[in-house]
């Protein structure tokens, strides 16, 4: 079996070591014997090369940078990436990219930047002064069937741990919530809410990487992709994730 990582503008989105979120993927698929190929989705590249992967990650950026990013993904580009996501393609967007989905993103300072609309979310600097969102943040998953997918493969509800570190606000309309936080702010730290869930992508500003410190998530992404892609049931084999479990655990009881 194999699969394609697109990895959405590696060189500018990739501020906060949301690498680690492709090489995580890219290792887990390895050790069960699947071919990994990763595609760099950037201004250099076509639609076609957006046509043609078979998971989508993407980081964080700075404003100026997210700003580059947000110009440069348009036209056929922008088809693309919204048919793949739409037809069900998996996905991780963390910390800036989500906003790439959504309706607009609004910086501290500068025009309005319009976005995909593929979310049905916005996204709002709240101005140079405002306090940035920062801390660790635990959150449950309750967007569904991710959550129903995620409680079988784990045994019990699924709760992710991770880091986030954003000016900006998004606010949900239509799309459903990624899940209920635990600790932290989350989307906007008013409503209780972090991160959004459509189709198979899975938007959150978790970051720090998000999936090292959740694997199950990563099992869920290759899982769902090699299904998608080959029709079929796949059942991964299981990893040796101790050590992966020891620090979740470690880390739960410090944020107790």
């Amino acid at each position: 079996m194999e699969l394609k990582i697109g990895w959405l503008y590696p060189t500018l989105m990739s501020t906060y070591g949301d690498r680690g979120n492709v090489i995580c993927i890219q290792r887990r698929a390895q050790w069960r014997g699947i071919t990994v190929e990763i595609v760099s989705l950037d201004q250099q590249s076509s639609a076609i090369n957006f046509r043609h992967v078979d998971i989508v990650a993407g980081g964080g950026a700075q404003d100026r940078q997210q700003e580059i990013v947000m110009r440069d993904l348009q036209g056929e580009k922008a088809v693309a990436l919204k048919a793949q996501l739409e037809a069900g393609t998996p996905g991780v967007f963390t910390c800036g990219s989500p906003q790439l989905l959504g309706h607009y993103y609004e910086p501290a300072f500068g025009q309005r930047i319009d976005g995909l609309g593929l979310l049905d979310l916005v996204s709002k600097h709240p101005g140079p002064d405002a306090k940035r969102c920062i801390g660790n943040v635990v959150f449950e998953i309750t967007a569904e069937p991710l959550a129903s997918d995620l409680k079988k493969i784990l045994g019990e509800p699924p709760i992710v741990i991770g880091f986030e570190n954003h000016g900006g606000r998004t606010y949900l309309d239509s799309v459903s919530p990624l899940g209920k936080v635990q600790k932290g702010y989350g989307n906007n730290g008013e409503d209780g809410y972090e991160g959004a869930f459509y189709r198979n992508a899975i938007a959150t500003y978790s970051h720090g990487p998000l999936l090292p410190k959740n694997p199950f998530l990563a099992d869920w992404l290759i899982k769902t992709a090699l299904e998608r892609k080959y029709q079929t049931e796949v059942n991964l084999t299981p990893l040796d994730d101790t050590l992966a479990k020891q620090a979740r655990a470690s880390m739960l009881k410090r944020l107790e």
